[in-house]
């Protein structure tokens, strides 16, 4: 058999059929995956109709704000803060300000995730910057 004629998907199919000499590899038996359609799922994976179909992730950062903060979120509360991050993903905004009850969040809705959480009302002056959107849930 001549390299040119087979299709090997990897080196290690390379390496094995001609250096070990492993009769295991069968052209006819690997299954090829275009550039293609690799292209296409990783787009579908991230485009807006599908994002925020996964849980909220929360930040290190955010976690430990919760966590410093004594922020508890109850099932309900945190169903309610996917919604106002999938509203804001679906409307294009990236860096979105949900405010839910006496709680801020900043959400990074490309990444779906919890970037810094506070209570509203802190002793600090309230003011968010570098977002470009907000949402009331």
């Amino acid at each position: 058999m001549d390299i040119k004629e087979a299709r090997f998907t990897s080196i290690e199919q390379v390496t094995g059929r001609y250096l070990n000499q492993n009769p295991s590899y069968a052209p006819e038996q690997s299954v090829e995956t275009s550039f293609e359609e690799i292209l296409r799922k990783k787009v579908d994976l991230t485009s807006p109709k599908t994002q925020g179909t996964a849980d909220l992730r929360f930040s290190k950062h955010a976690a430990q704000r919760l966590s410093d903060r004594n922020i508890s979120l109850s099932e309900e509360q945190l169903d309610r803060l996917q919604k106002g991050a999938r509203l804001c993903g679906d409307k294009g905004i990236k860096e979105s300000l949900v405010i839910m009850d006496e709680y801020a969040f900043i959400v990074n809705t490309q990444k779906n995730t919890v970037i810094t959480a506070m209570e509203q009302g802190n002793e600090g002056e309230n003011i968010f910057t570098n977002i470009d959107g907000a949402v009331l849930v």
